[in-house]
């Protein structure tokens, strides 16, 4: 019984492979979706559909969630789109335009990985939003993966907000993933490529190695709940990129953020200036002024000694950096 239902089933894969890959050439342009997706769906009862949900601008990973070897053949369809195939012949390894002729939604967006099969989507956007589906082919069976994923549209305006932090020096701020928690997820915050924190449902640590303990210094806290990080008494050097990376077994979220610390400094301390007259310190002066507009706050000198016919003076200029 068992034996007769999974013949029929890996028979239904098989006709649905065939389909979608001779669909493009055999140019069956009066196939509607509906009738596609029909055909996609007949015969597979019991296959999961993973329901993703993210906001403009995430990227994310869906996970093939079984072993795969050079054999194995993985192709990757949105909607009713190839967009990504990887063989045991490398030359047959596409994604989205190698794949198909003229579809460019996805252009530099994907990443296929040649060792698992895992395709990820960079930069999602509301368009991006639909059914993914995995199709992998091997000597032993046949077997499928579908995503529903779901992309919300955020305002441009409100997406910076979200995405961008601007603190000055000794503020706190807090970064906030926004996303639906799943507590078996492994969470990793990531600070330029660094990684400063590590959650799972039993445990959590904050800065895993000495680079991270030395610049933070027991300046981060984290939410176990909701996965949000906030850095205390913030420094310039806190200025960067963080990155959240939420893992599961089926599919990974990649949240990025950018915190910039403003506060003020001496630019070198000061400077010294050797002049003759008066009245080439002011031309320098105002030359500088004119150049540093909007980067300098205040630019000034006096005069500190003087050795014969030479005047030596220190050019002052404090600034804000942003």
């Amino acid at each position: 019984m068992a034996s007769g239902l999974l013949k029929r089933k890996n028979t239904a894969l098989c006709i649905k492979m065939y389909f979608l890959e001779n669909l493009m050439e055999m140019k069956l342009l009066f196939i509607s979706p509906l009738l596609f997706w029909c055909l996609l769906d007949h015969g597979a009862s019991g296959v999961d559909i993973d329901r993703v949900i993210l906001m403009e601008g995430d990227s994310v990973t869906l996970h093939t969630g079984v072993e795969t070897n050079k054999k194995d053949r993985i192709r990757w369809y949105f909607n009713y789109t190839r967009i990504a195939q990887i063989t045991g012949d490398l030359s047959k390894i596409c994604t989205d335009v190698q794949c198909n002729e003229g579809t460019e939604r996805f252009r530099d967006r994907l990443k296929l990985d040649h060792q698992a099969g895992s395709l990820t989507i960079m930069n999602i956007t509301t368009n991006d939003s639909g059914v993914y589906k995995l199709l992998l082919s091997s000597s032993n069976t046949d077997s499928e993966k579908s995503f529903s994923v779901i992309v919300h549209d955020v305002p441009a305006a409100e997406r910076e907000k979200m995405k961008r932090k601007s603190v000055k020096e000794g503020e706190s701020v807090t970064l906030d993933p926004d996303v639906v928690k799943n507590p078996d997820d492994l969470k990793m915050w990531y600070f330029n490529d660094i990684l400063i924190t590590n959650i799972t449902k039993d445990w959590s640590k904050i800065c895993t190695d000495d680079q991270c303990k030395e610049r933070f210094n027991d300046r981060l806290k984290l939410d176990h709940q909701t996965g949000s990080l906030t850095l205390m008494n913030t420094r310039t050097t806190d200025t960067g990129d963080y990155q959240l990376l939420i893992n599961s077994s089926r599919f990974g979220i990649i949240k990025s953020f950018r915190v910039t610390v403003s506060g003020e400094y001496h630019f070198g301390h000061s400077v010294l200036f050797y002049f003759n007259s008066f009245t080439k310190l002011i031309h320098l002066n105002q030359l500088c002024k004119c150049f540093c507009c909007g980067l300098f706050e205040e630019v000034s000198f006096e005069s500190i000694l003087q050795n014969n016919s030479n005047q030596i003076y220190h050019l002052h200029m404090h600034f804000t950096s942003n």
